[in-house]
């Protein structure tokens, strides 16, 4: 078994573990850090049928009392009445402050799952089981958790550490690829934010990775969860270096919240565009030389992921719209919009101070590439 990541946060500090078989000893890697043995489970009807009964299993085996509820798979649960309805069910099954809830899922149940335990009876301990490439490369290391609303996404939400995270890169095999792919574009924002050589290996090795290579996989989730446990360790609430995390993701959230939040543009296919449409920023501006962005769209393309914007089903895409989006980004600050641009591959840096009319000429484009392959 590989070694613990620590994310490491004073008093708060927990730890990362990664590799394959890890939901069979699930539950005796948690009992140490469980105030009682007591946990609430949370997860969706995909995982129910898929991996719910081995989790189970493996708490038993602990000795560890479970109980749960089953949520409704898809963005859309990540709602004011789906945090409602999962506050009603923990309150239900009488969790106490010992209680432990566990959010076994993928991006979503894990963010709605620990805001729901940061407000349960002022804070209750959980832990995660990511169950999804893109939770177990990103979304459930750092303690973002949040609800999207009808202004944009994760606009509500708490800074919330778990107690554990558990990354299962077995559960990965029952992924439909589609989900896959939107989780690789997690994987490869790490490589351009500041390791250009985990770029390198990503161009030789993620092919074997989407076709489920277990060897790769663990490679690739153990290197994106030492990067992001040294940024969170070192910047907890993005006041700074992490928001480089953010790299493709100002875009990606405006062009989710015009798309709806449905089957248009899944999280990670909209973060895959969102990166192009970042390093077309740069370029723009004269910071990032244009063969870095095209390395970016060859590889990106070579693995079949989207970079350009797919059609509206009921309309066409608008530039004014989507900076509309922009500004209820959360970390607008003074009215305006940070960016984070490239100076090439591995080179990311934080822009506060970008001009409007540059991103608009690349918003624009995008658009017009859209038209170009519509007709």
């Amino acid at each position: 078994m590989i070694a613990p990541i620590t994310v490491a946060l004073g008093d708060r500090s927990y730890d990362i573990h990664v590799g394959p078989g890890l939901l069979a000893v699930a539950g005796t890697l948690m009992l140490p850090l469980l105030p009682s043995r007591r946990v609430f489970v949370v997860t969706d009807e995909t995982l129910e049928g898929l991996h719910l009964e081995a989790l189970k299993e493996s708490l038993d085996a602990a000795g560890i009392e479970n109980h749960g509820v089953v949520l409704p798979a898809g963005e859309q649960t990540k709602s004011f009445a789906h945090l409602e309805s999962l506050l009603d069910a923990m309150l239900e099954a009488r969790c106490e402050r010992s209680t432990t809830v566990v959010a076994f899922g993928g991006g979503v149940i894990g963010d709605l799952t620990g805001f729901a335990a940061s407000v349960l009876l002022r804070g209750v301990p959980f832990v995660q089981i990511p169950t999804t490439l893109l939770s177990q490369v990103d979304s459930s290391v750092g303690g973002k958790t949040a609800v999207n609303t009808r202004q944009g996404k994760n606009l509500v939400g708490s800074f919330y550490q778990p107690r554990l995270v558990l990354a299962d890169v077995d559960v990965l095999a029952t992924l439909p690829p589609r989900e896959l792919k939107a989780g690789y574009a997690e994987v490869v924002k790490y490589g351009l934010i500041d390791e250009p050589a985990f770029f390198d290996w990503l161009e030789i090795n993620a092919a074997a990775l989407l076709a489920g290579n277990r060897s790769a996989s663990v490679r690739a989730v153990e290197t994106c969860c030492r990067a992001k446990a040294r940024i969170v360790g070192g910047d907890e609430r993005e006041s700074g270096q992490r928001g480089l995390l953010n790299l493709g993701h100002t875009f990606a959230h405006a062009l989710e919240a015009e798309g709806g939040y449905g089957e248009l543009l899944l999280h990670g296919e909209a973060v895959s565009i969102g990166l192009r449409l970042a390093f077309d920023l740069s370029v723009e501006l004269g910071l990032c030389p244009p063969a870095d962005r095209d390395r970016l769209l060859r590889h990106l393309s070579a693995l079949t992921m989207p970079v350009d914007l797919p059609p509206l089903p009921d309309r066409s895409w608008d530039a004014d719209r989507l900076v509309a989006h922009f500004g209820k980004d959360k970390k607008v600050k003074d009215g305006r919009v940070t960016f984070v641009l490239a100076h090439g591959i591995g080179q990311a840096f934080l822009s506060p101070d970008v001009p409007a009319e540059a991103v608009k000429s690349v918003l624009a484009a995008a658009i017009l590439r859209v038209r170009g392959t519509s007709l």
